[in-house]
Parts: structure tokens; C-alpha cells; sequence
């Protein structure tokens, strides 16, 4: 039977170790091994918010409803603001793409020039993650209202401002007739804090001295409750839109003296949003991947000053900006998945 002889292979064509079998750096290819396993870190991560997402039986959180807020005009505008973050961080990938082309024409100024643009931008969205978490813990005006019928429903409308307290009975440090006015965040903070405690009733606060007050706040406006667990009379989905019921329904809760029946914001504990485990997955995931955009910004700087002072001109390449453009690529693309599974799904 004919056979196939085998055929030698030279010295300078076989591989013998010591270097790479690829047309690569052994930078690279660490940098590669790197991201593979923390893209299976994230993607285990998101399967498990998936599974339990998917198990769960009751309402879970609408990405729409939960983040609507901009800084300084308040809230209707529906991811608007995470849009923004993503589109600034998407840019940010296209500059560093620049830098990188810039780097490849051993053009300096064009590598400093866009690596600059790339830092910027992963501020932007360090910084806007940061608001976001201030605003999902801190919580919108109305919070969640458990209604007289053990349902239990989030609040949509204008929020009232309150104006200031006066003091009916004294206390240890508040007179009777005293009016007690504060900064509106530190002022609202109080009225919160006595509403989740149970110290409010019937419109009279009870402040930290033992006194009482007369709560003075504007009217709530466009009120409207949208009920997200079922209780005696109403069903998850229903809508109250009439205003003076709504308002009045609302009221009642605030005003009944029952800590416990209104959550503000979210936190590893209880969650004004959603369940427990949103919260948990939320803080988590979106903190890990703000860890690593942090991480990118700070490694992006420290490449920069060493363009600036001509290094990797003087080796003949930019091959570091190749490398950090990679995990900068790497966290970028699971920001994608992170804003589909958290805010449009």
C-alpha cells in the first residue's frame, strides 16, 4: 500500500519556543487572555441577573420609570441621561481608535491630541455613573406607598416643595410659634426621614427635640399611582390617574403615622424600585464595570504622560496604545450589554 512520506521541516521553519508563534507581541496576547476571562466574569454575571430576572414573580423595575431624571431639570425624561453616558463613552472608543491610527503614522501630537479626548470622555462617564447611583439611592420625591389594601404602588406627578415647619408644641430646642426653615435638600431630607419612620401625621412632623410641627408644603401636581404588587382591591398594572384620588390615596399613607410604608430610593436592603435583588445586581454589576472604566481612565493617563515625555517615540512604535485601546474597546462593548439588560429590557 503506498504510504506518504513525511516531509522535514527546516530549522528557520519549525518553532522551537522562546518567541511567539504569532504575528503578535507577547503583550497583546496577555492583553487578549486578560479580556477573555473578564469577559466570562461579566458574562456570568449578567446570565445570573438574567436567570433571576426571568424567576422572578412578581413586577420588576422598568428601566424607563426608574432612571428619568436629568441633573439640574428634575425628572420626565426617560433615559435620556444613561443615553447620553453611553453615546459619550461609544465616542470615546472612536478616539481612541484615533489614537491609535495616529500612533501607527508615528504622529505624536495626533496620539496626545486624541488620548486626551478619550480621557475626557471616560470622566464624563465615571462621573454621570456616579450621579446615577446618588440618584437611584437617594430616590424620587414620592417614593413607593404601600396603599391601604397591602398593595403596593410607585408615584408619578410634580412634587410639591415643602417650605418650612412650624412649631405647634415645644421641644428642647424648638419653641412653640418657631418657624424652622432649612436648604430645600436638607429640608426635604427631614421630611423623608420622618415619613419612613412613621413621624408624620395628619401634616405634624415630630422633629429630633421631641417637638412638633405643622408641615407647610406646596400641592403635589398630576399625581398618578401605578401599582406593582397586588393587594386586596387592586391588581399589578392598575392605574389610579384621577388626580384627587391619587392624591388623596397617597396622602393617607403619608400621613397615617406608619413607619415602613413608604421606601425612599434603594439600597442592599430594601429597594423603592424594584425587589431586593435588583438593587443587589444593580450596585454590583454597574460598579464593577464603573471599576473598570475608572481603571482605563487612570491607565490612559499614565500612557499620556509617557507620550509627553516621548517614550514611545523614542522606542519606535506605540504599541502601549494598542494594548490599552484594547481593554478600552473590552469595556466599552460590555457596557452595551450592561445598558440592555439593565435599562431597555
Amino acid at each position: 500500500m503506498a504510504g506518504h512520506a513525511s516531509r522535514e521541516i527546516d530549522s528557520k521553519t519549525l518553532w522551537g519556543g522562546k518567541v511567539s508563534p504569532f504575528s503578535t507581541s507577547y503583550g497583546k496576547l496577555m492583553m487578549w487572555f486578560f479580556l477573555v476571562s473578564d469577559a466570562l466574569t461579566f458574562s456570568g454575571l449578567l446570565i445570573a441577573y438574567g436567570f433571576t430576572r426571568h424567576s422572578f414573580q412578581g413586577s420588576w423595575p422598568i428601566g424607563e420609570e426608574t432612571f428619568d431624571s436629568l441633573p439640574f431639570l428634575g425628572h420626565g425624561y426617560p433615559l435620556i441621561y444613561v443615553a447620553l453616558m453611553t453615546f459619550i463613552l461609544i465616542v470615546s472608543s472612536v478616539t481612541m481608535v484615533l489614537a491609535v491610527e495616529a500612533g501607527h503614522r508615528m504622529d505624536r501630537k495626533g496620539v496626545t491630541k486624541w488620548m486626551i479626548a478619550t480621557i475626557i470622555g471616560g470622566f464624563f462617564f465615571v462621573a454621570s455613573q456616579a450621579w446615577e447611583w446618588s440618584h437611584f439611592i437617594h430616590g424620587t420625591e414620592f417614593g413607593k406607598v404601600e396603599l391601604t389594601d397591602d398593595s403596593q404602588a410607585i408615584v408619578k406627578g410634580h412634587w410639591g416643595d415643602v417650605k418650612n415647619f412650624t412649631v405647634t408644641v415645644d421641644g428642647d430646642h424648638h419653641k412653640k410659634g418657631a418657624v424652622i426653615t432649612m436648604k430645600q435638600e436638607d429640608i426635604q431630607h427631614t421630611y423623608r426621614h420622618a415619613v419612613a419612620e412613621g413621624h408624620l401625621h395628619n401634616g405634624m412632623i415630630t422633629l429630633h427635640d421631641g417637638s412638633i410641627a405643622r408641615v407647610n408644603k406646596e400641592a403635589n401636581h398630576e399625581m398618578m399611582l401605578i401599582v406593582k404588587e397586588s393587594g386586596g382591591e387592586y391588581s399589578k398594572g392598575d392605574k389610579i390617574k384621577d388626580h384627587k384620588k391619587a392624591t388623596k390615596m397617597y396622602e393617607d399613607v403619608v400621613n397615617s403615622g406608619d413607619a415602613g410604608r413608604v421606601i425612599y430610593g434603594a439600597n442592599l436592603e430594601e429597594n423603592e424600585y424594584g425587589p431586593q435583588q435588583y438593587g443587589q445586581f444593580f450596585f454590583f454589576i454597574t460598579g464593577f464595570h464603573g471599576f473598570h472604566v475608572f481603571s482605563g481612565v487612570m491607565f490612559n493617563i499614565i500612557i499620556l504622560l509617557a507620550v509627553l515625555r516621548g517614550l514611545y517615540h523614542k522606542r519606535g512604535h506605540y504599541e502601549m496604545i494598542e494594548k490599552t485601546g484594547l481593554y478600552w474597546h473590552f469595556v466599552d462593548l460590555v457596557w452595551v450589554f450592561v445598558f440592555t439588560f439593565f435599562y431597555l429590557v
